[in-house]
């Protein structure tokens, strides 16, 4: 290979990708200035991937010739974008987002099930007798979609849970990308674990730690919860993946003798009904709201889910649906796909669903429910009369937004949902959703320790997010929207402090919107460290 300009070759080629072997082509601009041979790994009908000695470079195929027996026909491609990973995702979700998607976009589609793990779905013209596209869902578990995604055997991956360190760094190692960046992750809908038992019991609300002692077997009657002289049975999916993985990791191992396991949630919903003194792990999609229980704490705040408290997060067994994506060039259909994901269409096909979609709405405080019923409740000699004062006065005429940030073990990290929300709260700026309008972006923290201290983190914490969100929106123009941040420590906990669970929903910013006097804005701060 030899290279007239580097300067040009800087400006054509963008190395980004993963080795893997193929046959030999040699890619030359129109001009002839630039020459380069390689091996060919990947076309998407725009874009060449190609391992060169300087790494592998995705190369613009207008830009170029091919030259050598590798040499796609360019008029014969057809992209086949390749979904990988939880099983419910993949039967539950994905199939009618790519049927809708299909026929707005004016494809015709057949399905094919070619197994019990896989779907694929072909896209023809509107002749039906050219085919434009396939998409192939492997049905498996959260770990397959990321494994999927280092081995370069996926353009996106199906999750229930974030990555682990191992898996972000398998991925970062093959070259793909961070997969804590903004850019490759989405959260295509919402859900949540709820605890439910047979119609007809008596006991309506649990505590997590009684619900994490049931499952490890040591409650076993209901008596001991206020209900009758029985033997509880507890029921779960399979504690190794999906629900019941993520019940594991959010709850507690499930380690009572008498555990009942079932392969589908539809398993488990049927022997529930039939067992008068069974308890079940199920989701807010799946499960009959008359039969689930309210998540209790010692402060005398209740949780229930719904799908405010889902789709802000203020329930505390979440359950969000992730979209993971690599650090490369997608085919058109794949961004086309992408970009129809963040639509209203989209968004009521998640709704049609059971699940809770990703579309902003606001709420005005009236319509809250007890958030200032537990604020009152919650205020001691830290907390005065002053204090909530204040923040009423900020929140009577503005409406909460249907997103909040939060973080990390409560440091400055923002955890997944709260990282894919930056780049949702972005587009919409971008997009003029707020123009005219005042953002707040309200921090609170937890109860443990001073609330002079809780309050510094809090305020803290609300700079942080506004300066992620105006980072994250490039094109925003921060003159259309009045921009203030504002914290509030202690002073409105969403769930008692007696657990983790608990305090990390405290730990959060929300925003407010709200017909502002657009000459005050605050600037937001560079991100600041906290606990």
């Amino acid at each position: 290979m030899h290279i007239l300009r580097a300067a040009c070759l800087a400006a054509l080629f963008l190395t980004i990708g993963a080795p893997l072997r193929a046959d030999d082509v040699t890619l030359t601009s129109r001009d002839g200035a630039v020459e380069i041979s390689g091996t060919l790994i990947g076309f998407d009908g725009e874009f060449y991937r190609v391992e060169t000695e300087f790494g592998v470079l995705t190369v613009d195929g207008s830009g170029v010739n091919c030259d050598g027996p590798a040499c796609p026909v360019l008029g014969s491609y057809v992209a086949d974008i390749v979904l990988t990973g939880a099983r419910s995702i993949g039967t539950t979700l994905i199939p009618p987002l790519i049927e809708d998607f299909a026929g707005r976009a004016g494809y015709q589609i057949r399905r094919e099930d070619t197994d019990a793990s896989s779907i694929r779905y072909h896209l023809f013209d509107g002749t039906g007798e050219t085919e434009a596209g396939r998409f192939t869902i492997h049905l498996g578990s959260s770990a397959d979609g990321f494994a999927a995604l280092a081995g370069s055997t996926a353009d996106m991956a199906l999750s229930l849970r974030e990555p682990v360190a191992e898996e972000r760094d398998a991925v970062r190692d093959a070259g793909w990308g961070d997969l804590d960046s903004t850019h490759q992750l989405r959260v295509l809908a919402r859900d949540a674990l709820v605890p439910v038992v047979a119609p007809g019991n008596p006991v309506k609300r649990l505590t997590l730690p009684q619900l994490a002692e049931i499952y490890a077997g040591k409650i076993t009657r209901w008596s001991e919860l206020g209900g009758e002289d029985a033997a509880i049975t507890p029921h779960l999916t399979d504690p190794t993946r999906g629900i019941g993985a993520l019940f594991q990791a959010q709850v507690g191992s499930a380690e009572a003798s008498d555990l009942t396991v079932h392969e589908t949630l539809s398993d488990l919903t049927a022997a529930l009904a039939a067992d008068p003194f069974g308890i079940a792990i199920s989701t807010y999609s799946q499960a009959d709201g008359r039969n689930i229980l309210h998540l209790a704490g010692s402060c005398g705040f209740d949780l229930l889910p719904g799908p405010v408290s889902v789709k802000a997060g203020d329930y505390p067994l979440a359950a969000p649906m992730f979209l993971y994506l690599p650090g490369r060039h997608l085919p058109r259909l794949a961004r086309d796909f992408l970009t129809y994901l963040r639509s209203d269409a989209a968004g009521q096909v998640v709704r049609t669903a059971g699940l809770v979609d990703q579309g902003l709405s606001g709420l005005p405080v009236a319509a809250q429910g007890d958030r200032l019923v537990n604020a009152i409740r919650a205020a001691g000699d830290e907390v005065g009369l002053d204090e909530l004062q204040r923040m009423v006065a900020v929140f009577s005429d503005a409406r909460r937004l249907s997103l909040t940030f939060r973080f990390r073990g409560g440091a400055a990290t923002l955890d997944a949902p709260s990282r894919a929300n930056v780049a949702l709260l972005a587009a919409a700026l971008e997009s003029g959703a707020f123009d005219g309008q005042q953002l707040v972006f309200a921090g609170f923290s937890d109860g443990r320790g001073a609330a002079a201290t809780n309050l510094r983190l809090s305020t803290r914490r609300a700079k942080a997010v506004a300066t992620a969100v105006l980072r994250e929106a490039e094109t925003f123009d921060p003159a259309r929207v009045a921009i203030s941040t504002d914290g509030f420590g202690e002073a409105s906990p969403m769930a008692c402090d007696d657990t983790e669970q608990g305090r990390e929903l405290n730990r959060r910013v929300e925003i407010w919107v709200k017909q502002p006097n657009l000459a005050a804005t605050d600037e937001p701060s560079e991100p600041a460290s906290d606990q």
